[in-house]
């Protein structure tokens, strides 16, 4: 039985030599491309067209036209490879849209035709590529996903969404469209013309204009591309802020709506980038006991070059997997009450159910039939989506059991073992825990919310009643509270996770209103100051840190770094602002928003614990310094946003557990490391 996929539904493969199909209204070019976990390509030669069919374990066909077939064989696929991605590409002379031709299918059968997946790939207007489905790794077994991704400026735009330099997308994707205009002139009957030909120079191309440079092939011609480090994809707000990938083009509205994803990058700060050393592989899903059931999970299971990449990018791989399977139960039951609303509207304006038809019986029987049958499909579609999601869901829950004990503390929770035995790292951690996420379908299944370290925005902890229906219900002082106790959490974190040496903190509480929550810290002996309160001490703290990063910048753009004066800090400093605006003039606010934007980038990060309405009183002016920030919220809350489908997660922050006394014994060790590491 074939499963029909929506947009963003997977589905298990149960063989490993499948077939792909293609059936297209119009003749297309089918592309294949290999991508790593993270869904970005190596290189031109990780694209598989008419000018370079083969990649390891498939062969794409070579020529234009309105269907295709191409045998894959996934355990021949190369090892870095975790996604083979299915494309569509109009070709010149033909629509220049895909919403101007009939929907394309695309299905995986398996050796002996049997179709096990397909999809209708629909909802397309404007683009002229697309992404049709994904067969991608999951714990040691394949899956098909039914991606539907479109692009309105072509192949150039896919290519380097997928993470090829701009002019080695632009200029593969022109090699592929020429070769199949090419191949499209060659086949067309043409008149003979009988022309006088000079003679070919050595190596010409018959046919090419005398003067222009033969082609050549698309590998050769494509320089290799240059990847910068990319920003962390982290959870963003429900409305876009600035640069954060909006609709990408070709989502229509159908469907659930599509963000386009930032490149992941899972590129640990601190490898060395000439290292030519393999990755250590990841542990195999062990064998599944009973045939046709998914492999049972294993904590480490993904792509890395230590155990906490791969943890990492495992978590963000269980992130990515709730979100888009989610996606599909919420798109299955949207198409099934819109198709039943339809059939019911149909049924209603049926002549035949009207006054006028021949008896009453007839007139109530058919129409109640109708209507019966139409909410038994609706019921029937429901309960195959839930049935699916319910089979995904139970697949995450078991992964979460297996990696939520072995995370390492930087992302673990207070309340995991690990943090009673921690000693002094030896370096900084790749990433960090600030809380938990999780979707109404299954609260119990709670997805780490992982950073990147160092930051690359400052965190803002809300504690105004007005950001949430939650807060709305707390009292203003437990909530004050409870944002300042969530920022000490943090910060203990932070100084734990850091080599002792390696990260100072800074504390402004101009009104001395979060005395209480600082006490742990302040009696640790950990801070490197006592907080400034006052005016006066606002002034101090931010001049110090500012002229911190004038002096950092500077030497940075000399190109030496070293050469830094001796009473600058190097090591990474976090600020934390308590009751934001008191205690600053504009001066300060100036300083302020300053070390927001230039700061991360040399070391200082900042975290502020305010509420926006009592900073009203500057008015736009402060609009980017909050923008700058990633909001949290002491208090569950729905702001967040995944970049994958844009669900609105649920963030809840990571404390210690009541009455514990975790949060002291850091502290303790992390005091004690500081005393022995004194000259």
């Amino acid at each position: 039985m074939t499963a029909e996929l929506v947009r963003g539904q997977n589905h298990p493969l149960s063989q490993t030599q499948v077939e792909i199909r293609v059936s297209a209204g119009t003749p297309v070019l089918a592309l294949a491309s290999a991508c790593d976990d993270a869904g970005r390509l190596a290189g031109p030669e990780s694209v598989a067209h008419p000018g370079a069919r083969n990649l390891p374990g498939l062969e794409v066909p070579g020529a234009v036209a309105g269907e295709h077939r191409f045998a894959v064989d996934l355990d021949a696929v190369a090892p870095s490879v975790h996604r083979l991605g299915v494309v569509l590409v109009l070709p010149p002379g033909g629509p220049t849209r895909f919403g101007a031709a009939p929907a394309s299918y695309v299905a995986v059968a398996d050796p002996e035709g049997a179709e096990l997946a397909g999809y209708t790939v629909t909802g397309l207007e404007s683009e002229s590529a697309v992404v049709t489905l994904e067969l991608y790794r999951r714990q040691g077994a394949w899956k098909v996903r039914a991606v539907g991704q479109g692009y309105a400026d072509g192949l150039g735009a896919l290519l380097a969404d997928a993470g090829l330099g701009a002019p080695a997308a632009i200029a593969l994707a022109a090699a592929v469209v020429g070769a199949a205009a090419r191949d499209e002139a060659t086949r067309a009957p043409a008149p003979t013309v009988s022309l006088p030909t000079a003679p070919l120079r050595p190596g010409a191309v018959p046919g090419a204009p005398p003067g222009r440079p033969e082609p050549q092939d698309a590998a050769s011609a494509v320089p290799a591309p240059v990847t910068p480090e990319q920003p962390e994809p982290v959870p963003v707000s429900g409305v876009p802020y600035a640069g954060t990938p909006g609709t990408p083009p070709g989502d229509s509205g159908d469907g659930p709506p599509t963000l386009s994803a930032p490149t992941l990058s899972y590129v640990h700060p601190r490898r060395r980038r000439s290292t030519t050393e393999p990755p250590e592989p990841a542990p195999q899903a062990a064998a599944s006991a009973q045939p046709g059931r998914p492999p049972v999970p294993v904590a480490g299971d993904a792509g890395g070059w230590s155990m906490d990449e791969r943890l990492y990018n495992q978590v963000w791989g269980m992130f990515e997997d709730l979100a888009r399977s989610v996606a599909a139960y919420r798109s299955a039951c949207d198409f099934a009450e819109t198709r039943m609303d339809r059939e019911l509207d149909e049924a209603l304006s049926d002549p035949r159910h009207r006054l006028g038809s021949p008896t009453p019986e007839a007139r109530g029987g058919s129409g109640n039939a109708a209507r019966d049958e139409a909410r038994a499909r609706h019921d029937e579609l429901v309960d195959q989506a839930k049935a699916v999601l319910d089979r995904d869901l139970a697949q995450l829950i078991a992964e979460s059991e297996v990696v939520e004990p072995a995370l390492p503390a930087p992302y673990a929770r207070w309340a995991n073992p690990v943090w009673h035995g921690r000693g002094v790292p030896e370096e900084a951690p790749m990433a960090l825990r600030l809380g938990d996420l999780h979707l109404p379908e299954r609260p119990d299944l709670r997805i780490p919310m992982l950073v990147r370290l160092p930051l690359e925005r400052g965190l803002w902890i809300d504690n105004g009643r007005t950001g949430s229906e939650a807060a709305m219900t707390m009292d203003t002082d437990r909530l004050r509270r409870a944002a300042m106790d969530m920022a000490v959490a943090h910060a203990v974190r932070l100084l734990a996770v850091h080599p002792g040496d390696r990260f100072s903190v800074h504390v402004i509480d101009a009104a001395g209103a979060g005395a209480a929550s600082l006490a742990p810290l302040v009696a640790a002996g950990v801070l490197a100051g006592p907080p400034a309160a006052g005016a006066a001490g606002v002034t101090r703290t931010l001049a110090e840190l500012t002229r911190r990063v004038d002096l950092v910048q500077m030497a940075v753009r000399a190109g030496a770094p070293e050469e830094l004066p001796p009473d600058v800090d190097t090591a990474d400093q976090l600020l934390i602002v308590h009751d934001f605006p008191h205690g600053f003039d504009d001066r300060a606010v100036t300083q302020l928003r300053y070390l927001a934007d230039e700061g991360p980038a040399v070391g200082v990060h900042l975290l502020m614990v305010a509420d926006r309405d009592e900073a009203s009183a500057y008015g736009p002016l402060l609009d980017p310094l909050w923008r700058s920030l990633m909001r949290l919220s002491p208090v569950p809350d729905n702001h967040l946003a995944d970049p994958w489908v844009g669900h609105a997660w649920t963030f809840e922050p990571d404390l210690p557990p009541q009455g514990s006394r975790v949060l002291e014994q850091t502290l303790d060790r992390i005091a004690a490391a500081r005393r022995n590491a004194r000259p």
